[in-house]
């Protein structure tokens, strides 16, 4: 009995059943091109890398560093005055703290009176010189006299003495004779000593004079010390910026009392920024001091480049020097890749256009075509690296009210504060502008070790 259920193919199904068969071949001319593209693409980026990439070393573990100038006062005191806050522009020169300088200002006038009463004493003694002189003289006169009444005297007795055997001169006479020669012997003895006694006395004042005048007698030297003293000490009650920059991490507040060396606030100059770029020690080898080097920030994009040179390769890598180094000789030790900080300087035009502050994200591309360079610097550094006239004019101003008072001239006390002289601001506004030595800054030591420890 035939399955009446059972139908035959249809011509449609036939060629779906075939396909199949068919894809193999497909499969493997897919294969084929893919296979074309990425050896086409393997071969492009060896052409690539052997003509451009090559000739790069990139990384963007790289921060922007900068001096950071951090403001202690020199002396403890109270807060009386703040002059700037966070984000504030200052120029060199500019108040930032001011501490009471009341107790300053009494010390300096008793500095100042002790040294006119030192002066006093000291013109006094050499004043004293000329009547000792005088009394030297007149004991010596004296002496003389006395010397020649004795010498008359014993020429007396001895004329007398051969009379008195003859009988023409009596005992009574004799003796009278003798009496007197003594008197005199020890009026001279007595004088003599009174000269001795008063070249002592002038040889002592003396001592205390000569040599020097009074104006550098070391008591009124002494007391014109104290005096610098007190003065630089009131000058210190005031807390100027030392640089030009932008106020940061300001701590300090109004009435509060702080220590010598305690943190008031930093300011930040950023007209004098560079990069450091941490390489891993794989790059190394090809790094040079002196190689052009293309940068870009996140803060504008790969749209906006900064030109730079490598001015410097770190003596370690930022493990090294962190607070507490790894200890490697353990059992489970892993190998990891270390970096080195890479100093890299910035063009001036550069940041001026497109500022960058401290801290900011970097990607740094070196050309290490130009391998003509040093690893390592070899020649010491001839100018300082930073430097500021600020405070220069505090011991000219202490300099001046010595030199009144030594003089004998009637110098006031002073009730506040001196200010500082027109002159002195310009200068040292001058220096942070580049027409000098840069004003101070923290050492960049500090900031390339902060960044190292960021990287890490």
């Amino acid at each position: 009995m035939t399955d009446t259920n059972k139908q035959a193919p249809s011509p449609a199904a036939a060629p779906a059943a075939a396909s199949p068969v068919a894809n193999p071949q497909g499969r493997r001319k897919g294969l084929t091109l893919i296979a074309a593209a990425v050896a086409v693409a393997a071969v492009a980026w060896g052409g690539w890398h052997w003509m451009v990439a090559r000739n790069y070393q990139t990384t963007d573990n790289a921060y922007v560093a900068g001096n950071v100038v951090q403001i202690t006062p020199q002396i403890g005191g109270t807060v009386i005055s703040i002059g700037a806050d966070d984000t504030d522009y200052v120029k060199p020169g500019q108040l930032l703290v001011q501490l009471d300088s009341a107790d300053a200002l009494v010390a300096l006038s008793q500095a100042e009176s002790q040294l006119a009463q030192t002066v006093r004493q000291v013109r006094t003694l050499y004043a004293n010189n000329a009547p000792l002189v005088a009394q030297v003289a007149q004991r010596e006169a004296d002496l003389a006299r006395l010397q020649a009444d004795a010498a008359r005297a014993r020429e007396d007795v001895d004329r007398r003495r051969p009379l008195l055997a003859t009988g023409a001169v009596g005992k009574e006479e004799f003796d009278h004779a003798q009496s007197l020669a003594r008197t005199a012997g020890n009026a001279a003895s007595a004088a003599e000593a009174a000269v001795r006694a008063a070249k002592a006395q002038l040889t002592a004042a003396e001592a205390q004079t000569k040599g020097s005048s009074a104006e550098e007698h070391p008591s009124v030297i002494a007391a014109s010390a104290k005096v610098r003293e007190a003065y630089l000490a009131l000058q210190r009650t005031r807390l100027v910026s030392p640089v030009e920059g932008y106020v940061a991490k300001r701590g300090v507040q109004l009435g509060q009392r702080v220590a010598s060396g305690a943190p008031l606030m930093t300011v930040v100059g950023l007209h004098n920024l560079w990069v450091d770029a941490n390489f891993k020690e794989s790059q190394l080898a090809q790094l040079r001091i002196g190689q052009k080097t293309e940068l870009t920030a996140d803060v504008y994009g790969d749209k906006i480049s900064y030109h730079g040179t490598v001015v410097g390769m770190g003596a370690g890598t930022g493990a090294a020097f962190s607070l507490l180094p790894a200890q490697n000789a353990t059992g489970n030790w892993i190998k990891v890749v270390q970096r080195v900080p890479v100093r890299i300087a910035l063009a001036p035009e550069d940041l001026a256009q497109h500022p960058l502050r401290v801290g900011l994200s970097m990607e740094a591309k070196v050309d290490v075509r130009d391998q003509q360079g040093e690893v390592l610097a070899t020649a010491t550094r001839n100018a300082p690296v930073a430097q500021t006239s600020i405070y220069d004019m505090a011991l000219p101003q202490a300099e001046e009210r010595i030199a009144h008072i030594v003089a004998g001239q009637n110098v006031a006390p002073l009730k506040q504060l001196p200010e500082l002289p027109p002159v002195a601001m310009a200068d040292a506004q001058d220096r942070s502008q580049g027409k000098a030595p840069a004003a101070v800054a923290s050492a960049p030591v500090d900031a390339q070790a902060t960044q190292s420890t960021q990287s890490k």
